[in-house]
């Protein structure tokens, strides 16, 4: 079982880490709804999980990857409602990307799988 650290933080083993990820991308792709790719997958992560604004050029700095290719995942990200692209007002050339209810929705029952996936690890 995986033991937690002087920090709080559990310390998983190598095949402890990825059994985990195995079993999370299993039941993700299992699940009704959505299969996203990584890439979609690191987009929603950080919309979700660090302060805003974000902002398609932001996106594309943090993960090392062109704007165009942030533009191709929030394309299909926005046609499935798990987030939005506003213009920044003060600022028109900027494109704000946005959280939406269906994406908190999304990402919370990520959250579960992960959850319930690390709750079966093996020593």
């Amino acid at each position: 079982m995986p033991g937690l650290s002087l920090t709080g933080a559990v310390e998983l083993k190598p095949v402890q880490a990825l059994s985990l990820w195995h079993n999370v991308v299993l039941q993700s792709v299992r699940r009704d709804g959505p299969d996203l790719s990584s890439r979609q997958l690191a987009i929603m992560f950080i919309v979700y999980l660090d302060p805003p604004p974000h902002t398609v050029r932001g996106l594309a700095a943090s993960l090392g990857v062109s704007k165009p290719a942030v533009t191709r995942a929030l394309d299909t990200l926005g046609g499935l409602d798990l987030l939005k692209r506003t213009r920044d007002e003060a600022d028109r050339r900027n494109v704000l990307v946005q959280r939406t209810v269906k994406g908190s929705a999304f990402m919370h029952d990520f959250a579960d799988l992960i959850v319930n996936s690390s709750r079966g690890l093996q020593a």
